[in-house]
């Protein structure tokens, strides 16, 4: 039995020998696939590197020349505020001045109507003064 025993050991240890083997160049295999990957990548990564570099150089740039043109949109937004307060101002200038010509047409009017109302009654005075001196 002792050499029964042996011999079930020694072949174990052979197909556990076996099994190593070829589980260790699986696995040289398979670093040698990952070394190949890694180079692969390396020399995609490098100019994808730079131009992402370039590409954020690029937006810096278009965000300052946002920047500087959100700050001239707002120089123009607040000169159109000032000169719409402007006009406003001055339409309620002409418009006051509209009610003060009216106002004054009206009274302009008003005088003349009273200037012939009362000539005429002066001249109807006279004419009855007149008629009366005649007849008394």
């Amino acid at each position: 039995m002792t050499t029964a025993v042996l011999l079930v050991i020694g072949l174990s240890a052979v197909v556990v020998t076996a099994a190593l083997v070829s589980t260790l160049l699986a696995i040289r295999r398979a670093t040698l696939r990952a070394e190949m990957l890694l180079m692969i990548l390396e020399r995609e990564v490098r100019p994808m590197t730079s131009q992402l570099q370039s590409l954020v150089e690029e937006l810096r740039g278009l965000s300052k020349h946002a920047d500087q043109n959100m700050e001239r949109m707002g120089a123009v937004i607040r000169r159109v505020d000032d000169v719409t307060t402007g006009i406003a101002r001055v339409v309620g200038f002409v418009g006051g001045m509209t009610r003060v010509g009216q106002l004054v047409g009206t009274a302009t009017g008003v005088k003349k109507g009273l200037d012939v109302f009362i000539a005429r009654l002066i001249s109807k005075n006279k004419k009855h003064d007149s008629r009366g001196t005649t007849n008394g």
